[in-house]
């Protein structure tokens, strides 16, 4: 799955409809993905042999000193182009998810669909934003969800009981969403003209800067309580998105972090990101993120439901 993390070799993908009580099984592998397990296995088993040849040694004593030296200057060379192996089987799976996702692109942009990928680390509030979006705006918007998650149907549940359509991705092992898999979602989610579709991505700010869905921007999250330097410790995150929200500003007498300095930050690494700070529980500052909606609609040029936001 993951050329980069490793992650999700051995995993599959379950995709359930909470609209319809679907649910659907893919195997992760595709034809890239399938390529790196097989890489995977021929290694360990090269890894067995050699550890075989080292006993073998051990009895020989110093006859063999010489050959030995010798194959072990043949496995350097043999790592190093496991290496690059490693390197173009990466390049592999990013060059297709990228042809998927502009095809995804091309599937929202002909339906005037609004789509935002949307990615934290854990705990950060992407579902409790997305849960007081939809019941504050439903209104306004015609939003349909896609739940990224390694396990559960939990994020899905808040999001069907805030009132919008959803689609629970469970990754299993995997770190992140794929092209292919928002593909599968969409054509089981079934998001009208017009549409809002917020993917709420896997909580992870590593492997989701990487894999384009084809989402018109990525809306990074982070929280008070996770510390003001993250933009630094994570800078192709923050590099890749064009919208930052510091989320729970409710909590920051209580926390020792600086909105100035992880402003500061970002816009280093970023100086075309847009930031807006909120607390998705007390409402404060949602109104300019519900104007940031507003505003993204009317460029892509779709029409909002109702009146335009407060």
């Amino acid at each position: 799955m993951c050329g980069t993390c490793g992650c999700g070799d051995d995993g599959s993908v379950t995709i359930t409809n909470l609209t319809h009580g679907q649910m659907d099984h893919s195997h992760r592998h595709d034809e890239a993905g399938h390529d790196a397990h097989a890489h995977a296995h021929t290694h360990g088993e090269h890894t067995h042999t050699h550890s075989d040849g080292e006993h073998a040694h051990a009895h020989t004593h110093d006859a063999h000193a010489h050959t030995h030296d010798t194959h072990a200057h043949t496995h350097d060379a043999h790592s190093h182009t496991q290496v690059g192996s490693v390197i173009e089987l990466e390049a592999a799976i990013l060059e297709k998810n990228n042809l998927l996702a502009e095809r995804n692109r091309g599937w929202f942009s002909g339906r005037e669909i609004l789509a935002l990928n949307v990615v934290s680390s854990p705990g950060a509030g992407k579902t409790t934003l997305l849960a007081r979006t939809i019941c504050d705006r439903h209104e306004q918007f015609n939003f349909h969800v896609i739940e990224g998650d390694q396990a559960t149907l939990n994020d899905a549940e808040r999001i069907r009981a805030a009132g919008a359509p959803v689609i629970q991705i469970n990754t299993g092992t995997g770190c992140h969403l794929e092209a292919n898999m928002i593909a599968d979602g969409l054509g089981r989610l079934a998001p009208p003209p017009g549409a809002v579709v917020l993917i709420e991505n896997v909580g992870n700010l590593v492997c989701p800067a990487l894999f384009d869905l084809g989402e018109r921007k990525k809306v990074a999250i982070i929280s008070v309580t996770e510390g003001d330097d993250k933009p630094s410790k994570y800078p192709h995150m923050f590099r890749a998105s064009e919208l930052l929200i510091i989320n729970k500003i409710d909590l920051l007498p209580y926390v020792n972090f600086s909105v100035d300095a992880c402003v500061a930050a970002a816009l280093d690494i970023n100086p075309d990101l847009e930031v807006l700070t909120v607390s998705a529980t007390t409402g404060a500052g949602l109104d300019d993120w519900y104007r940031w909606l507003e505003r993204e609609r009317t460029e892509l040029g779709g029409v909002s439901l109702g009146a335009s936001a407060t």
